[in-house]
């Protein structure tokens, strides 16, 4: 592509005065007043075929793998003129994308050496997901500045832009610590395990029940036996990524809170010796992965969450928590990260979660709305405030009637404040694990 630069434009509308005066004065010769203006386009023309044409740019950008939400990162962008005579200097530019900001619009000049240069463009991430850039822009002006000669180059770059996985792996880490979890939870556990673990002389205050009486009997000793937690359970984390949870809270969609909330928990889990997997829906399953185990699958995790897209369906709890039921060959503890408001889902939600506990164990997390607190407990000043109130309150009423009959029913629901979601799903993870309910 070759169009006119600024400089073009205004040297032809510079004409547009001297072609009336020519005509005003000399009204036979009008015509000599166009001179200037053909002249313009005369070496516009001859600017456009001198040296490198556009279809001689070739361009690439390198990004990162992976990148955390809101924090910066610099793409790289390499561009190659193949011509005898290549410019000194060239411009490149980036396509918007939703999920990232660039610094000056994503434009950036490059220097260029015998055809060849690289620039770096800054980026900050702004929501998690994959930002993909599909074509670059590459333009240059010719020798006498008069046009731009563009090329759209087509590329396929990407990166995964993921929740703050320091902020994830540090508190997981504190709640690691705080627990004593390495050695200290077969100790706590001792007694109440499945799994048999030794075979120790019996002491005042085990349990009597444990004492094996034939080993006991070939040792002259009272021996008992000694069980620890089990280990290589399946932890399924399936996440609602349907419309409400695009909602905000705190200036951060319900979704991205929960996804941050999960990889603390399957950090622990992992580390527990538990095999964990993802599982994200909204009118049907978007994504189903398989289980991983072992800390060093935390990365698979990682880019997997990365895939969890944003959507403005609403959930089919029906369709989506069956297709997961048929996934898994044995029980599994399932967390499903949800959001619900209307009477309608509400119900899909706990006929689906009574199928499902059949056979498995299901942990209900919902974030609690602090703005739908304050205005059930604000004091009203007007009839607006009245009506906002009934309707808060209303709202929060039908909340907590389908949070009661999922814990009649026998499941067992964790709402959290949204900053301390992460903290609490972990809490109850290892409550479960403790009475070996898992």
């Amino acid at each position: 592509m070759i169009y006119p630069t600024r400089t073009a434009i205004i040297a032809a509308a510079a004409g547009a005065p001297i072609a009336l005066a020519v005509a005003i004065l000399f009204p036979v010769q009008w015509y000599a007043g166009l001179a200037w203006s053909a002249a313009v386009i005369v070496l516009a023309l001859v600017d456009a075929v001198a040296r490198a044409r556009p279809g001689a740019a070739g361009a690439t950008l390198d990004l990162p793998a992976t990148a955390s939400v809101g924090a910066p990162i610099v793409a790289l962008a390499h561009v190659t003129i193949d011509a005898a005579h290549a410019p000194a200097t060239a411009e490149v530019a980036l396509p918007p994308d939703p999920l990232v900001d660039a610094t000056a619009d994503g434009e950036a000049w490059i220097a260029l050496d015998q055809g060849h240069g690289t620039a770096p463009i800054a980026l900050a991430t702004k929501r998690r997901g994959t930002a993909r850039f599909t074509r670059l822009w590459v333009r240059w002006r010719g020798p006498l500045r008069l046009v731009w000669k563009q090329r759209i180059v087509a590329i396929d770059a990407h990166v995964a832009i993921l929740p703050d996985i320091d902020a994830v792996q540090r508190r997981g880490s504190e709640i690691f610590r705080r627990h004593a979890l390495q050695g200290l939870l077969a100790q706590m556990n001792r007694g109440d395990g499945s799994d048999f673990d030794a075979l120790v002389e019996f002491r005042a205050g085990m349990d009597r029940r444990a004492i094996d009486w034939k080993q006991s009997a070939r040792h002259l000793k009272l021996r008992a036996k000694e069980f620890r937690t089990e280990r290589n359970n399946q932890i399924v984390f399936a996440i609602d990524a349907g419309r409400q949870m695009t909602d905000p809270i705190a200036g951060l969609p319900r979704l991205d809170r929960a996804v941050s909330a999960v990889l603390q928990n399957a950090w622990v889990a992992l580390k527990l010796g538990d095999r964990a997997s993802l599982f994200a829906f909204d009118s049907r399953p978007r994504l189903a992965s398989g289980f991983v185990a072992g800390p060093g699958a935390f990365g698979e995790l990682q880019r997997l969450a990365a895939r969890i897209d944003y959507s403005g369906e609403e959930p089919n709890y029906t369709f989506a928590l069956a297709t997961l039921a048929s996934r898994l060959a044995r029980r599994s503890m399932i967390v499903l990260l949800t959001e619900f408001t209307d009477p309608t889902s509400a119900e899909f939600l706990v006929q689906s979660a009574a199928r499902l506990m059949r056979t498995h164990l299901l942990l209900v997390v919902v974030l609690r709305d602090d703005d739908l607190d304050a205005l059930a407990e604000r004091v009203p000043e007007d009839v607006d405030d009245v009506t906002r109130a009934v309707t808060a309150a209303a709202l929060l009423r039908e909340r907590l009637l389908v949070l009661t009959r999922l814990r009649h029913m026998g499941a067992h629901v964790v709402e959290s404040e949204y900053d301390r979601v992460g903290e609490r799903l972990i809490a109850a993870y290892l409550d479960l694990k403790r009475r070996n309910l898992l």
